[in-house]
């Protein structure tokens, strides 16, 4: 005969523990259900409470669980980050050096627009002839400090012109060729400027010393007045450079001698700027006073002179 049903699992009393705690279980599970049910009913304000208060104890675990779900959706994304990791760093060395070419081009191109910038300027603001022009050799074996520049003779440049950059006086030509011309630096030897400390106008001598850098005197006799952060600019004495250009600053003192370092540095500067001389300037005579004479005034004159 066949044993008739019965859930009893035996005479095995770990599992008859088993499943009594089951029903224990899904009794007290479906019990809290109706009691859940009845209090949201009758009393939605306690279920709220509850609600709240259930969320916060289950937040922890809530959080735990999300980010191991995170963690595992994200896992063929490392993987495949990590496969390309070798390729994406030579794209980026690549990028970073081509970034970096650019910056330097842009730096380049920022400082030549300033340097022409300041230039223009300097050209508008001067009321006498110009010529720019650019600074195309140097003579590095020499012991003369001499600078080529690309206009000469048939520019209308002659010897004794000053020579200036935006940044202050270079020298003066020297020997003049029909389409380049030889500039005295201020570092020769033998180029002496006069100039004057631009705070209080105190006279001095400039003079190259052949190494980049001038020698400063002052005219007064005694104490040496300068002092290292002096700016020296162009007193206009001599005829040839016209008053106010700024021309070096004192680094050092020894004695009753200053030293001084040229604010133009002659290797760095592209375009420069050929005037006349100052005193050509002052002694040139002025078009409209000419035009007047020649004009309605003349024959005024003429007019009024004297029969003989």
């Amino acid at each position: 005969m066949a044993r008739p049903p019965s859930r009893r699992p035996g005479h095995n009393r770990k599992a008859q523990y088993s499943l009594f705690a089951s029903y224990v279980v899904a009794m007290t599970g479906a019990a809290v259900g109706l009691l859940l049910v009845g209090v949201a009913m009758f009393d939605p304000t306690g279920f709220a409470a509850i609600r709240v208060a259930t969320a916060e104890v289950t937040r922890p675990a809530s959080v735990t669980m999300k980010n191991m779900v995170s963690g595992v959706s994200s896992i063929d994304e490392v993987l495949a980050a990590y496969w390309r990791a070798g390729s994406q760093n030579v794209g980026l060395r690549r990028q970073v050096e081509a970034d970096r070419n650019r910056i330097i081009e842009a730096k380049a191109v920022a400082q030549e627009n300033a340097r022409l910038k300041k230039l223009l300027k300097l050209v508008d603001e001067d009321s006498s002839d110009l010529l720019t022009a650019r600074l195309i050799a140097s003579s590095s074996s020499s012991s003369r400090r001499l600078a080529r520049l690309n206009a000469g003779r048939w520019q209308g440049v002659r010897p004794g012109m000053p020579v200036r950059a935006p940044e202050g006086l270079i020298g003066r030509i020297h020997i003049t060729t029909p389409n380049t011309a030889e500039v005295l630096l201020l570092t020769d030897t033998s180029n002496i400027v006069p100039v004057r400390r631009a705070n209080d106008s105190v006279p001095a001598i400039s003079t190259g010393l052949g190494d980049g850098t001038v020698e400063i005197r002052a005219l007064a006799a005694g104490r040496n007045p300068f002092k290292p952060g002096d700016l020296l600019v162009t007193s206009g004495i001599g005829g040839i450079y016209q008053p106010n250009i700024p021309v070096a600053v004192v680094v050092r003192v020894a004695g009753e001698i200053a030293y001084g370092v040229p604010l133009a540095n002659p290797s760095k500067v592209d375009a420069v700027v050929v005037e006349r001389s100052f005193e050509e300037v002052v002694t040139r005579p002025d078009p409209s006073a000419q035009a007047g004479v020649i004009g309605p005034e003349a024959g005024n004159a003429a007019v009024s002179s004297p029969g003989p």
